[in-house]
C-alpha cells in the first residue's frame, strides 16, 4: 500500500511539474548560490536606474523578500517594517529589495504613498520568484532570503508572517555579520 501511495505521489508531482502553470520548485537551500535576476523596478532614491540585477549588490548583504501584492494589508505591513529599519540594515552593509508581480508603476505609487525607501522589483511572469521557490501563480509567495556578500543564501524564511518580520531578519543578520 505504501508503495502505491508513493508511486501516485511521484506521478502527481511529475505531472504537475511539467506544466508551467504549476510550480513545485523548491526554494534554494542555505549555502546555495543565489539565483541571478535582472528585473525592472523602482527606488525613489535612485531615479536614473530602472533595471537591477544580483551583481549590483556584490560585496553587500542583501535581503530579498517576495510578497504577493502592493497595497494589500499584509504586504504594506511587511514593506513598512523594512522601511522603518532601513537605517539599521544599512549599518550592517545590507540592502533590501522586495519582489512581486506588480509592475513598476504600481511599485512607484506604493513607494510614494507608503514611504517605502528601498527598491521594489517587478516579476510579472514569476520567473525569478519561481527560481527562489516563491511563485504561486499569479502571485509571489511570502518568502525571504538573506544573501551574503559572496552571493550565497545565508538564511531563508519560508511562508513568513508579515508582522515583525523585518525585525526577525535584522536579528538574524546581526548574528551573521
Amino acid at each position: 500500500m505504501r508503495n502505491l501511495v508513493g508511486s501516485i505521489l511521484i506521478s502527481f508531482i511529475l505531472l504537475f511539474n511539467s506544466n508551467s502553470a504549476f510550480s513545485f520548485d523548491f526554494a534554494p537551500e542555505v549555502g546555495d548560490i543565489a539565483p541571478n535576476f535582472q528585473l525592472e523596478g523602482f527606488n525613489k532614491n535612485i531615479k536614473t536606474k530602472t533595471i537591477w540585477e544580483l551583481s549590483d549588490f556584490k560585496g553587500k548583504w542583501l535581503v530579498i523578500y517576495f510578497y504577493p501584492k502592493d497595497f494589500t494589508s499584509g504586504c504594506t505591513l511587511e514593506a513598512k517594517g523594512f522601511s522603518e529599519l532601513k537605517k539599521d540594515f544599512s549599518k550592517y552593509n545590507t540592502e533590501i529589495i522586495g519582489i512581486s508581480a506588480d509592475n513598476k508603476n504600481s511599485h512607484e505609487s506604493f513607494c510614494s504613498e507608503k514611504s517605502i525607501n528601498y527598491t521594489l522589483l517587478s516579476d510579472p511572469d514569476g520567473i525569478i520568484s519561481d527560481k527562489y521557490g516563491s511563485w504561486i501563480p499569479p502571485f509571489s509567495d511570502r518568502n525571504t532570503f538573506l544573501i551574503s556578500p559572496d552571493g550565497k543564501i545565508s538564511y531563508r524564511w519560508i511562508s513568513v508572517l508579515p508582522i515583525n518580520h523585518a525585525k526577525e531578519v535584522l536579528n538574524v543578520l546581526k548574528k551573521k555579520v
